[in-house]
């Protein structure tokens, strides 16, 4: 009979999560479950209320992407006016979501990975967090931190405050930048700058020594998607739906975001919460796909911006076609703040970007709206159906953790396959799987709106359901 080791919850991810590994009746690993428990309730309860509210509600999905929920929803409501919003509005967005990446990425590779790889896998849990790094590399971790609010500074710049603005509106944004306001960004751009540098050599040094971890942390075949320029560039606020396979072949491209149902699936399965989209031509079985900077460095065609696509062939030399491994989501990430902070640099030289004309009006349209937008995890879309008054009768939303659900599945049955030996629950076997997860940066608090916080607690379970070896972590 099959045996349950089970991982509850996961740490060092935004929100909370449980892992189920399954063994065979010889002790190997057969197949992985990870767990959503945390019950999402915006969809439902957002129904009844007047669109024109729903960029300021669903910005409070999540503290940590607040600003992706704003923009996508705000492009909801554009869909619904049926307008195109001014182009100072359009680039005052485009900025404020560049601080919404830079933020998130720098979060993601300081604060909750780096302490794996730079203060080594095996090394306690105690200390193997950004309080650890903190002790081994003050100026690294402090360079890191600063980075992130270079980031939060672009979002309170614009938006009023760091957290939840309620700043973008349908058909525009609520308030312009001022000139104090682009003389502090373009402050602060040389050291942002220099501490991208500064983690990009890190990284590749990083890469020389973890080879393994390149091998097996989340590399198999998948499909790809994300958002790509009319020229077929990175694009992180408009443009049009991709997907590219494993050898990076184009398979459907240039697909209208508010068409996402014919080209997207969505798996509800018993063990979570979480949906499990996928590529619906294929079935869910075949459809899998992974969204995200990863996936958004294999649709894309250039990045547009000299240094960063200086790094994308450094980058697209790991793969053979797509690049494949999860585990170098970190190295996209890094990638991506690299363009990020030299669109900012192009947006501060722009005149329009000072421009008053902020806003177009018009009343209710269109009965059904969606409004896409390339969040740091991935591609996020808001679709809201609503009634002839524009009050929203039906609202559903595809997020970035639930679109790489499957392929983060396959990542921790892949990792135990490797590590997991004799059904012994060690540490090593513990942060490596969780990891994984961490490759993809998953948010559950966007995916389901996650409450409370609890232990590590690891079980190992027989045939006959005896609890074969337990371990908990604080």
């Amino acid at each position: 009979m099959a045996k349950h080791i089970l991982i509850d919850p996961v740490t060092r991810i935004e929100g909370h999560a449980k892992i189920s590994i399954y063994l065979d009746d010889s002790g190997n690993v057969s197949d992985a479950e990870f767990h959503v428990v945390e019950f999402r309730g915006f969809e439902k309860f957002c129904e009844g209320r007047p669109y024109s509210e729903m960029p300021g509600i669903c910005g409070r999905i999540c503290g940590i992407c607040p600003v992706s929920h704003l923009l996508a929803s705000a492009r909801a409501g554009d869909a619904i006016m049926a307008v195109a919003i001014p182009p100072t509005a359009d680039k005052l967005r485009r900025l404020m979501n560049l601080g919404q990446l830079i933020q998130s990425h720098a979060l993601s590779f300081f604060h909750l990975s780096s302490p794996d790889f730079l203060l080594g896998w095996d090394t306690p849990p105690q200390t193997r967090n950004v309080f650890g790094l903190i002790a081994a590399n003050p100026e690294l971790a402090r360079a890191g931190i600063r980075l992130r609010q270079f980031g939060q500074e672009v979002i309170e710049i614009l938006g009023g405050k760091k957290i939840h603005p309620a700043w973008a509106v349908p058909g525009g944004v609520r308030s312009s930048l001022s000139e104090q306001g682009r003389a502090r960004i373009l402050n602060w751009l040389p050291e942002a700058n220099a501490t991208t540098n500064t983690a990009l050599e890190l990284f590749k040094r990083v890469l020389d020594t973890h080879e393994r971890e390149v091998k097996i942390f989340g590399n198999f075949p998948s499909l790809f998607m994300g958002l790509v320029a009319p020229d077929g560039s990175w694009e992180h606020h408009g443009g049009k739906v991709r997907f590219v396979d494993s050898s990076r072949n184009v398979i459907a491209d240039q697909l209208e975001p508010r068409d996402y149902a014919q080209y997207i699936g969505e798996a509800v399965h018993s063990f979570s919460y979480l949906k499990s989209p996928y590529y619906r031509p294929l079935g869910d079985s075949e459809g899998m796909y992974r969204v995200g900077p990863l996936a958004r460095l294999n649709v894309c065609d250039r990045m547009g911006t000299p240094r960063a696509d200086k790094e994308l062939r450094h980058f697209r030399s790991l793969g053979h076609g797509a690049v494949t491994s999860s585990f170098l989501y970190h190295y996209a990430r890094l990638i991506e703040l690299v363009a990020c902070l030299e669109q900012i640099e192009q947006y501060m030289a722009d005149p329009e970007i000072l421009g008053g004309d902020l806003r177009a009006d018009a009343g209710i349209n269109q009965l059904d709206g969606v409004g896409v937008s390339e969040a740091p995890r991935g591609t996020l879309f808001h679709h809201y159906t609503v009634d002839g008054s524009g009050i929203v009768q039906r609202v559903n939303l595809i997020i970035a953790t639930g679109q790489n659900n499957l392929a983060m599945n396959r990542t921790v049955a892949q990792i135990a396959r490797h590590y997991l030996h004799d059904n012994q629950i060690t540490e090593p076997l513990l942060n490596r799987v969780e990891a994984g997860i961490r490759c993809y940066d998953p948010c559950l608090s966007c995916s389901t709106h996650a409450a409370g916080q609890m232990p590590l607690q690891v079980r190992l379970v027989g045939p006959g359901g005896e609890v074969l070896s337990e371990t908990s972590r604080d």
